[in-house]
């Protein structure tokens, strides 16, 4: 089967029709009379529908399939073994949403027998689907390229990769630089014959042109702007990244491996999982947000009252892959309060006093209501409710310089809340934060979410009756 497109093609035709067929057979009467007679099935009704109702359960059904299995439309090489397990994974997680759509909205629901009897049929078909379209591994191995701003470094990670190596992109500031023989522009070859397909401006072009299955780094320094810049692109078109073991300190590497490069571990959370999440987010920020309106309320005028200053403060904060996006915090300082001192991390954060906080603004910061504008961020996707939590672009420069790993808390999107948060670890203690942010990163999972919401919950409503008691 062709790659690229004509198998995204092919992979959502065939769970769109294959989806159809499997509901049209266990609709059928005399199919769902046998069914029956198992007698764990017995007390399931036999009511298959007919007409409009039989077509919104086969588009209902085909909706959450078709989008349950958006990984499994890249076409990317695979094992037989391994797309059974991912196709059959999928399917159960889309019996899972359909017994949740029956449980909670009538309208569109699917008879429980239909969803007994479609699971099993489509945890046949879909796999052996997957199999017989799949993308067989090339016999040189996957295709890969290297990324990278160093000729050196450029030749020596091209001779420990495994498979077809395509060619590599390097900035052309760099290759003028280098005495070389024949022409380059957009190609050309360096001195071990491997042909430049560009600049690093052209990375998505080529993994798209070239169906690119692994993107080998090869920075002279793990630098933000591009070499971050080359992950964000393999994490945007599901390709798989390596580094040289020498930058394994500047991201989070998938565990066991061995050897001169190292696989980079772009995306921790599974796609279920990270649906979870976000449909979690989007959940609480709504939520908080309505019930909190008359606190937001409140604030506002108690701002207002106290200096007439604005009422909001806006940041940068560095995001995934060291991308900054910009936050909204209640002001809780005088007006302009950086222009004398710089940025900067508040006294506050070690216990101290910080004289550019305002009346209203202590009282804030006490009881963490000057984050509520936060919760704007996470609906809009930029933050989540639990994570690392982001730093100014300024103060992350200075800590990463010495703190190994810090960066490995890119990996994962920013949150409102985080471990070092509930345990009371601020940005003046970096190495500290930076030990639970990564106990995150290794055993983020939904529970573990949930349980770091509860204490932070539980710690906000006791620092706010201690702040009442105070005053």
């Amino acid at each position: 089967m062709d790659s690229g497109w004509r198998y995204r093609v092919a992979s959502v035709a065939g769970v769109v029709v294959l989806t159809a067929v499997a509901v049209a057979l266990v609709n059928n009467a005399t199919i769902q009379s046998i069914a029956t007679t198992i007698p764990i099935l017995s007390r399931l009704p036999t009511d298959p529908p007919t007409g409009p109702e039989f077509t919104i359960e086969v588009l209902v059904t085909i909706a959450v399939v078709v989008s349950v299995f958006l990984p499994l439309y890249k076409p990317r090489p695979r094992r037989i073994l391994d797309a059974i397990a991912l196709a059959q994974k999928r399917v159960l997680v889309a019996a899972l949403v359909l017994a949740t759509i029956g449980y909670f909205d009538y309208s569109y629901k699917l008879p429980r027998l239909t969803v007994v009897l479609v699971t099993p049929l489509l945890l046949v078909a879909l796999p052996a689907w997957f199999v017989w379209i799949r993308k067989r591994p090339s016999a040189n191995g996957e295709r890969t390229i290297v990324v990278g701003d160093d000729l050196r470094v450029i030749e020596e990670v091209a001779s420990e990769v495994d498979g077809t190596l395509l060619g590599y992109l390097c900035p052309t500031s760099v290759i003028t630089t280098v005495e070389r023989t024949g022409a380059i522009a957009d190609g050309g070859t360096n001195g071990s014959g491997l042909e430049r397909l560009g600049g690093l401006s052209r990375i998505e072009d080529v993994l798209v042109e070239y169906d690119i299955d692994t993107v080998v780094l090869a920075f002279e320094h793990a630098d933000r702007a591009e070499f971050f810049g080359a992950l964000d692109a393999c994490y945007e078109y599901g390709v798989d990244a390596k580094v040289h073991r020498n930058h394994a300190d500047s991201v989070l590497t998938a565990s066991g491996g061995v050897g001169t490069l190292v696989d980079v571990e772009i995306e921790p959370w599974d796609i279920q999982d990270y649906i979870l999440k976000r449909a979690f987010d989007i959940a609480f920020a709504s939520a908080g947000l309505v019930v909190l309106s008359p606190v937001i309320l409140g604030i506002v005028v108690a701002i207002k009252m106290d200096d007439g200053g604005s009422i909001l403060y806006r940041q940068d904060r560095t995001a995934v892959f060291g991308e900054t996006f910009s936050i909204y915090k209640f002001r809780s300082m005088i007006e302009n309060a950086e222009d004398e001192t710089g940025v900067k991390i508040s006294d506050e954060d070690a216990g101290g006093v910080d004289p550019r906080v305002t009346s209203v603004g202590r009282v804030l910061r006490q009881t963490h209501l000057d984050e509520i504008p936060q919760l704007w961020s996470i609906l809009r996707g930029d933050m989540s409710v639990v994570g690392p939590r982001p730093e100014r672009p300024e103060l992350d420069s200075d800590i990463r310089t010495g703190v190994v790993d810090w960066q490995k808390r890119w990996f994962v999107k920013p949150g409102l809340t985080g471990p070092a948060q509930v345990n009371h670890v601020t940005g003046k203690e970096p190495g500290e934060k930076l030990r639970y942010d990564l106990e995150y990163v290794r055993d983020q999972s939904f529970s573990y979410d949930m349980k770091l919401v509860s204490r932070q919950v539980w710690s906000v409503i006791i620092d706010i009756i201690m702040a009442y008691r105070r005053s």
